[in-house]
């Protein structure tokens, strides 16, 4: 998949309603968030059915859909993704996981990485190799959705997961390094918070250690949130850790990572 090189609009209003209608069917992908949340994701629903010839999964998706007590993006999202994998395991229809895995539209692959983070007969290691391809998407949103897809099982499987994701932080590409950091963050972004992490934030060393003077911004933004999650309900471990990484790690990338896990304890 390309890069994204439109840089879109800065409002809803802006977008040019030829932009819109593409997204809308699926035809490209989003160039930023405006662009994310502005479209009509059961109209995008319709367009990628009907040109599946799947026209038949419409009805009970949408009556999902309006039966949710409250209708944002990821709520949405999370909803349609869901009633795909139901519909299509019903169904037995193998192929749908295939169309909307490798769709042009950005949104269209979040809904896939519900099929999988929902789909309770997968081990924890089958669904991490599966949604790992979704970590390295080249588009912002499907990274941010696919960790938030699989999060509650890494939850419930929390010591494997940590186990597998370390492995992940030796990667080559920097996405995935970061999936291992995000999708463990104790407190996170749009999701339940981790509570053994929160109180036993230790255990996610495996994960933080060979990452604390990672090349690449992304990961260091990552590194330094989990940190400051941390810090919030265990301060004293952020202070002795950011301590000993400024020790045996003098570089300006774990500078900066220390700078940004300590926030909001120095304000």
């Amino acid at each position: 998949m390309t890069e994204i090189k439109r840089k879109g609009s800065r409002s809803t209003k802006d977008i040019p309603v030829d932009i819109l209608d593409k997204l809308n069917k699926g035809e490209i992908e989003t160039a930023n968030l405006v662009e994310w949340l502005a479209i009509d994701q059961k109209l995008l629903l319709k367009n990628v059915l009907q040109q599946a010839n799947r026209s038949k999964y419409l009805e009970p998706i949408i009556t999902n859909i309006e039966a949710l007590k409250k209708q944002t993006v990821n709520t949405i999202n999370e909803t349609i993704g869901t009633s795909l994998f139901r519909l299509a395991k019903l169904e037995n229809d193998s192929e749908l996981f295939t169309i909307i895995s490798a769709h042009k539209s950005d949104l269209v692959r979040c809904w896939a990485t519900y099929t999988i983070g929902k789909n309770a007969e997968l081990s924890i290691s089958e669904m991490l190799d599966q949604i790992q391809p979704f970590a390295a998407d080249n588009h912002f949103g499907v990274r941010e959705i696919c960790w938030l897809a699989v999060r509650p099982s890494i939850a419930k499987n929390l010591n494997e997961s940590l186990t597998i994701l370390s492995e992940w932080t030796k990667h080559s590409d920097q996405n995935i390094r970061r999936f291992a950091s995000e999708a463990t963050r104790p407190r996170g972004v749009w999701c339940e918070h981790l509570e053994i992490l929160k109180h036993n934030p230790e255990l996610g060393l495996i994960i933080l250690e060979p990452l604390k003077s990672d090349n690449a911004k992304y990961v260091q933004d990552s590194i330094g949130n989990w940190l400051n999650d941390a810090s919030k309900s265990d301060p004293d471990f952020v202070i002795e850790i950011c301590k000993k990484w400024k020790e045996i790690s003098p570089t300006k990338q774990t500078t900066y990572i220390v700078k940004k896990a300590l926030r909001t304890i120095e304000k």
